[in-house]
């Protein structure tokens, strides 16, 4: 493909945290992390076309999210790693998964758009991208090959997992935006943090259950998260959507990453009809509720010309 036309199209997956584990600080601030990532089918919608000829910078555009932008950081640290000169892009990004939310939205545009870029200057699968990826933040490299995983570190230690169970998942999002930073400060105080050797145990155990395709995890396991009390004490109404989602059928409901975002899981094939079911029934007080699936590999990049 001419770089002279390129325009592709790529879904940005956002994600679940089943468990997420909070282990010990690091000495460079980031904090040592085991968590299972299931995709969902709740995604971004990214947009790469070569810029107007003339035009001498790369741009990136996501209506209604201010500030700066993980997307755009993907594609400069592409063209300083690789070399790459090619011709200025311009990125729409189309915001489904919800923002400063606990599910991966900014982290899921950042691997999709250096999926994107790299495609746009043929080298599509290059190792590079692997590399790149963890230097633009903790849960990009578990974003950029999609599937379940157990994150472990910071994210750069990654083991794949087979497809769960059939379940549907119902997704509320909060009207109210929690800073990870702020969370992960505040369970520090609280004194939430496991011992690296809890953590490592705990870690492998996630890996010999989820071995096999239709795992399940345990109730002990499911749904634990180490940063809720720390979002509670932060953001109160989480309480109120963990209680209304129980309230519509879920058999568990739990806070997906740092917050404010809570998921109702309901188990068995028509587990995602039951859940659509109850984001209409719970529409009035959570508007933004929506039913969703687990979603498998990341999607494949389209061609549009």
């Amino acid at each position: 493909m001419s770089e002279q036309s390129t325009k592709l199209r790529l879904l940005a997956p956002g994600k679940i945290n089943l468990c997420l584990l909070l282990g010990p600080q690091r000495s460079d601030g980031y904090h040592d992390l085991a968590s299972v990532f299931l995709p969902l089918d709740l995604s971004d919608q990214l947009l790469l076309e070569t810029a107007q000829v003339g035009v001498s910078g790369d741009s990136v555009r996501c209506e209604g999210v201010e500030g700066d932008n993980l997307a755009a950081k993907a594609i400069a640290s592409w063209r300083d790693h690789s070399g790459w000169a090619g011709p200025a892009v311009n990125l729409t990004i189309e915001k489904m998964i919800p923002v400063a939310a606990g599910m991966g939205g900014g982290s899921a545009d950042a691997a999709a758009a250096l999926r994107l870029v790299a495609a746009a200057a043929g080298r599509e699968n290059d190792s590079l991208l692997d590399e790149i990826a963890p230097m633009l933040g903790a849960d990009v490299p578990a974003m950029l090959h999609g599937g379940p995983l157990l994150g472990e570190g910071v994210g750069s230690r990654m083991t794949a997992l087979s497809m769960p169970a059939d379940a549907g998942y119902l997704i509320v999002p909060s009207d109210h935006q929690l800073s990870t930073a702020t969370v992960f400060a505040k369970a520090g105080e609280m004194g939430l943090r496991r011992d690296i050797d809890q953590l490592a145990s705990m870690a492998a155990r996630v890996v010999d259950i989820c071995d096999q395709p239709g795992w399940v995890l345990p109730d002990d396991l499911l749904g634990l998260n180490d940063l809720t009390a720390a979002a509670l004490e932060l953001q109160p109404s989480i309480a109120d959507a963990l209680a209304d989602v129980l309230s519509v059928g879920a058999t568990k409901s739990f806070m997906t990453g740092s917050g404010p975002t809570v998921v109702g899981i309901f188990d068995g094939p028509d587990g995602l009809d039951r859940a659509a079911q109850a984001a209409a029934a719970i529409s009035e007080r959570w508007p933004r509720a929506v039913a969703c699936a687990a979603s498998p590999r990341s999607a494949t990049i389209e061609r549009l010309q």
